[in-house]
């Protein structure tokens, strides 16, 4: 199993506090990251501020556009990969972004993994799409999915759909890595079968190990349809990890956290069918041998990646200390 480190470029009061994202704290987690030994940095996509933010807070979070952060780091390490978890693909034009992606990862040396998901803040797409009911966001994301994968893969790429439209676009330079991986983020049966079509891995958010089995069963379902029966697919869900001398101390920091008041606001959304009660149980939160048996049996449901571990922190020093703490006694069990 390999891990990855969550990027607060786009988490402001969403996870850390106002002014956490920097130039200098993002430098120093991804060099962090790189010396303990983690595979990979993770950068998320917010364009504007979500509803429930600007009630909570007076100063306006800054969101630092993934691709570029990570351009920004890439320059900075030499082997760790860098990863999008997720880049909004209903708010992207999708020739712009392939041209995007497929630039870092030649940039890079070939490290980069594209995750790509349908956000999880409707109002972020109306404010860019005003008049577009956010309904049509699975549509435009369908279309959209297919429209990068084509151009990054073919020599010569028309495109007709009801949202999505392009004519003989040839885009060069193509990525370094054959296959490229997509990852499909979503818990819902359209990011399972997404993934079926054109992704290398499948990335949901906090499901359990008997939840991860289902739709690790269901992606084997849809490859077959899809004529991809036997191709590999990471399954790399993602979680929130707090790691403490007692469990006591670890759901005090979580309870008290601004991760948590995240993760309330998204029952509206990407986990609409998880309770509030289950956070913890569905989450990394405990002592090193606790969060080591909870690894262990989504291993065994069928995980082969981490990507993305956000680590709830006050400052960048707690976060560091957390990353080297988890990447010090729980990975080498991995």
């Amino acid at each position: 199993m390999k891990f990855g480190v969550h990027l607060p470029n786009c988490c402001e009061v969403l996870v850390y506090r106002p002014g956490f994202a920097s130039h200098d704290s993002m430098v120093k987690i991804a060099e962090e990251a790189e010396s303990l030994g983690y595979d990979s940095i993770w950068a998320n996509d917010h364009m504007t501020t979500q509803r429930y933010v600007k009630e909570l807070s007076r100063t306006m979070p800054n969101y630092f556009e993934p691709l570029v952060t990570l351009s920004l780091l890439a320059e900075g390490t030499r082997h760790i990969r860098l990863g999008t978890s997720m880049v909004v693909l209903p708010m992207r034009n999708p020739v712009v972004l392939a041209k995007q992606v497929a630039t870092l990862d030649v940039l890079s040396g070939g490290r980069l993994i594209l995750g790509l998901g349908l956000g999880a803040y409707p109002e972020e797409f109306e404010a860019l799409n005003p008049g577009v009911p956010a309904a049509a966001r699975s549509k435009i994301m369908d279309e959209s999915v297919h429209a990068v994968h084509r151009l990054l893969t073919q020599r010569k790429v028309s495109f007709e759909g009801k949202y999505v439209k392009f004519k003989d676009v040839e885009m060069y330079p193509k990525p370094l890595q054959k296959p490229f991986p997509i990852w499909i983020g979503g818990n819902s049966m359209h990011g399972i079968r997404r993934t079926s079509e054109i992704g290398t891995g499948w990335s949901p958010a906090m499901l359990l190990p008997k939840e991860i089995r289902n739709g690790v069963e269901q992606l084997a379902v849809y490859a077959e349809k899809a004529s991809r029966k036997g191709d590999r697919f990471d399954v790399a869900p993602q979680y929130m990890a707090i790691v403490d001398k007692t469990k006591a101390a670890a759901l005090k920091r979580f309870g008290g956290s601004l991760a948590y008041r995240h993760l309330v606001s998204l029952q509206r959304t990407t986990l609409k069918h998880q309770t509030v009660e289950s956070f913890i149980e569905r989450n990394l939160i405990g002592t090193a041998s606790e969060v080591i048996e909870k690894l262990n049996q989504l291993e065994k449901a069928g995980v082969t990646y981490m990507p993305a571990i956000v680590f709830p922190a006050q400052d960048l020093n707690e976060l560091t200390v957390a990353m080297r703490l988890f990447g010090e006694e729980i990975m080498p069990s991995f």
